[in-house]
């Protein structure tokens, strides 16, 4: 298989310099082995150093290369479903436990910069979700009153049309919901971070390395890659939306559905811009179906969306995207777009991750659904934990086993079909 091709991101242009790569080779033992460098590998890693274990990560191509490095660094305590939806389903309990472990995993990013000095912007300033319409406006003051009175938790307030176009510097929304325990980070820098408090920690990270197979016998697990193999007592597999680079994790390929998110990010702006463009720097989203995000990074503006690409970019969805981010500022219409770049959210069926055991050495964690800089950094090490024998509540999130997904070989056409009733729903304003 050819070597995965990196994306020309703002965030690889703006990163810290990482250490040389180092593949592979020969055959090395560990404790537990990782396929994955992302947040929920080299968060599994660092609960494992904790635990006294020896680490090794195997990365197909370098730290960060999926959707921990290309996302849009917005980390918040949210997940798709709607904390009233979980209730009205599973009950309140269930949705409690689900709000407090949206909170944990928020901590949890503060508790890894704090401790172990990650340069890596996390500013808790925010996130504001703009509605298009006044239908949605009414749910989310419903979710808000029901998050208040249901679960005490007082971190979102509603925000009319006003404030809604003070805080973005556009009229195109009727009002808002401002979650206070949410924030930006520069995610790649995040996960560079990650990674060299794992290496700090005595754990040990091979790049550029392609796992082919994995071999489970009542001694162990061996992982093997081209260069060599390791020799472990456990695996975790944090593949995520990547999971189809190698056969070695067809077992949790088809649990998830790669939908492609592309973003843009400016040319650098004056500073009296962003004096009435998001002025506050916090993280923006729409509650259109097709969602689109926004946000500052450095002196630019950085704009985001879903739609279902292809497996590679198109000039014409980033074109779409830029037109998309000048209807809704159109103080900036002369502005030049100067990066262009996008990668895989890996959906799963009921819009929540799924984490837990493939087998009684292998535990499994993925499909983040686009909100996994913060669960992805608590799951890993709960993967941990799981293939170790521990008891935890992880309520909705849970998995028996890997859950595919049906007629997981219509998966392209059905994203296609669902990406545009969408988009058609989207225009016509429902």
């Amino acid at each position: 298989m050819n070597q995965p091709t990196l994306p020309e991101s703002l965030w690889r242009q703006t990163a810290t310099p990482a250490p040389p790569a180092r593949a592979l080779s020969g055959l090395v033992r560990a404790d537990i082995a990782i396929i994955g460098a992302g947040y929920t590998g080299l968060s599994a890693a660092m609960r494992a150093i904790e635990l006294g274990l020896k680490p090794v990560v195997l990365e197909a191509s370098e730290v960060g290369y999926g959707a921990s490095g290309r996302n849009g660094g917005v980390v918040s305590t949210k997940y798709r479903v709607s904390l009233s939806d979980m209730a009205r389903s599973h009950g309140v309990e269930i949705a409690k436990r689900m709000n407090q472990l949206g909170h944990d995993a928020m901590d949890r990013i503060g508790r890894y910069v704090e401790e172990h000095g990650i340069a890596a912007g996390l500013a808790e300033t925010g996130n504001l979700r703009c509605a298009h319409n006044a239908h949605v406006l009414a749910a989310l003051a419903t979710e808000v009153e029901t998050v208040r009175t249901t679960f005490g938790d007082t971190s979102l307030r509603m925000l009319d049309a006003r404030e809604t176009a003070a805080e973005t510097g556009s009229d195109g929304f009727v009002g808002g919901v401002l979650n206070s325990q949410a924030g930006v980070i520069h995610p790649l820098n995040y996960a560079r971070g990650l990674a060299q408090a794992v290496r700090n920690g005595g754990g040990e990270i091979f790049e550029n390395t392609l796992v082919t197979g994995t071999l489970t016998d009542p001694a162990g697990i061996e992982v093997t890659a081209a260069q060599g193999s390791v020799q472990a007592e456990r695996l975790i597999i944090a593949t995520n939306g990547y999971s189809d680079l190698s056969g070695a994790t067809a077992e949790v390929r088809q649990t998830v559905i790669p939908f492609r998110s592309a973003m843009v990010a400016t040319e650098p702006l004056p500073a009296a811009t962003f004096a009435t463009l998001i002025p506050n720097s916090r993280s923006y989203s729409e509650t259109r179906r097709m969602m689109r995000w926004f946000r500052r990074i450095d002196d630019r503006l950085l704009f985001g969306g879903r739609g279902a690409f292809g497996k590679s970019d198109a000039a014409s969805a980033f074109a779409a995207l830029e037109r998309a981010m000048k209807a809704i500022f159109p103080q900036i219409a002369s502005v030049a777009v100067t990066h262009r770049w996008s990668g895989l959210v890996a959906m799963t069926m009921d819009s929540l991750p799924q984490i837990g055991l493939a087998n009684a050495r292998t535990a499994f964690s993925l499909g983040y659904n686009g909100t996994g800089i913060a669960m992805a950094s608590l799951l890993g090490r709960h993967a941990v934990d799981l293939v170790l024998g521990e008891t935890i509540d992880l309520a909705l999130m849970r998995r028996a086993q890997p859950q595919s997904i049906p007629f997981y070989f219509l998966r392209e056409p059905a994203v296609r079909t669902v990406a545009g009733w969408y988009q058609f729903l989207d225009r016509i304003g429902r």
